[in-house]
């Protein structure tokens, strides 16, 4: 999930010919391990896969079927790259990455945050890559969340990471649901959205059904979604990036915090939310049994073969009406380890996945979100009036109105698991206030942050 990045939201033609090209471009190539952020990208050798039979190890997020799509159909393209692909919940990825990643490291790894695993030295600089691939001369933005500076800080510096495609998240609605309810366009503000949850709970709807269960709050998605509506982005990305003195525990934030409490009393998630999975929150969503998820564009493309037609999706509004929005938008973020032992072949396939016209059209219509790659690169023609369309178009909102942030569970390798997710638990279950969540994550943050 871009939850995950939730986990985390991500997203002329180049065409097969010129990606030969490219393909035949220099590119780093090592087998020096990098020591941490001050680690220089690789010396320059010739990038590719080869001809002889190679294995790519790959340590993939469950449940998400882009990726694997993706590396079967680059086997068809270069049949002597085969797979050995491990997948685990993003949950148990965040808390395996630095082990997984310093005692059986895998090619290509699905990445909780990076900040921590550079500092630790068990990922590779692909600064090399980005130069001979020209990386570098993709939109800024792309990748900005994927640096890593000397110090430690996020958005600069050294770029560690790739992604698959760029997510993005907001709400998914039921099209026949809210016609029942009267609700005719998205909601424009938030007290607009208050009186749609209000009336599908008087029709005796779900207004809301959300994952909350096990080592996974998924009520992370409409708190940020509500201190993005609250207060600005930038600060939220300080606080991600670890930028000195930000903190979470903030008035606007507060609101947020508050809000969703608001939310939680009013009876407008499902009762059983802190024992529910992200899969029971889809099926139970594609069943027709729930008016709203918050959710990412991965499922666009999903939601348009199981629901075709019947699904809406909104930004979330403003506080106030005509306000700029803003969304969780980041890369799939995956990484290739420092002791890779195909690590070139493993850069060869992350540029194939931006520049390759069949996999940006596996990254649009089975991921649901914008590729990654040149801002003149091919997109793929997307149906009118579908959801795959609608985030399409709110990533453009986005873009317009600056409005990117990475996800609050991605501000350091241990906040997920350790620190929103309980927080969040406690909170459905009253045994917590908004003010007293705030305050423990940025405790726990600070202190992990410190080590």
């Amino acid at each position: 999930m871009a939850h995950g990045s939730i986990r985390r939201p991500l997203r002329a033609a180049l065409t097969v010919s010129l990606f030969a090209g490219l393909a035949a471009c220099s590119a780093p190539g090592s087998d020096t391990p990098s020591e941490g952020a001050n680690a220089s990208a690789a010396p320059v050798t010739a990038a590719t896969c080869g001809t002889q039979p190679v294995t790519l190890r790959g340590y993939f997020e469950t449940g998400f079927p882009l990726p694997k799509n993706l590396a079967d159909e680059f086997s068809r393209q270069f049949p002597n790259v085969k797979w050995d692909i491990r997948e685990d919940q993003f949950a148990v990825i965040t808390q395996n990455a630095p082990r997984v990643l310093a005692d059986d490291p895998p090619d290509l790894m699905r990445l909780p945050q990076v900040s921590e695993l550079v500092k630790d030295g068990v990922l590779k600089n692909l600064d090399g890559y980005a130069q001979a691939f020209g990386w570098d001369k993709w939109p800024a933005s792309q990748l900005e969340q994927m640096r890593v500076s000397p110090t430690g800080a996020r958005g600069d510096g050294p770029l560690w990471a790739m992604g698959l495609n760029f997510s993005m998240t907001g709400i998914f609605y039921n099209k026949k649901l809210a016609t029942q309810i009267g609700m005719t366009k998205p909601p424009t503000s938030l007290a607009e959205l208050d009186a749609v949850l209000q009336k599908a709970k008087d029709a005796g709807l779900t207004p809301i059904n959300q994952f909350n269960g096990g080592a996974t709050g998924g009520l992370a998605f409409p708190l940020q979604n509500l201190m993005s509506a609250y207060g600005e982005p930038g600060a939220i990305n300080d606080w991600i990036f670890q930028k000195p003195g930000a903190s979470i525990d903030t008035p606007a934030n507060l609101q947020a915090a508050q809000h969703l409490e608001r939310w939680i009393k009013a009876g407008y998630f499902a009762s059983d939310i802190n024992s529910q999975d992200y899969a029971t929150m889809m099926s139970r969503f594609i069943g027709g049994k729930n008016l709203f998820i918050f959710d990412g564009d991965w499922e666009s493309g999903n939601l348009d073969k199981q629901m075709a037609g019947n699904v809406g999706f909104f930004l979330m509004p403003s506080a106030q009406a005509g306000g700029k929005q803003a969304a969780m938008s980041a890369p799939l973020t995956y990484g290739i380890s420092s002791k890779a032992k195909n690590a070139d072949c493993a850069a060869f396939f992350l540029n194939w996945v931006a520049t390759n016209q069949q996999a940006r059209d596996i990254a649009v219509k089975v991921g649901g979100s914008h590729p990654m790659g040149p801002s003149d690169a091919y997109m793929p023609p997307v149906a009118e009036n579908t959801v795959t369309a609608a985030t399409l178009a709110a990533g453009a909102t986005i873009g317009k109105d600056n409005g990117a942030m990475d996800f609050i569970a991605n501000a350091t390798g241990a906040i997920y698991a350790k620190s929103w997710t309980p927080q969040l638990q406690k909170l459905v279950a009253g045994q917590q206030t908004p003010d007293g969540l705030l305050k423990s994550v940025q405790k726990d943050y600070e202190s992990q942050v410190k080590d």
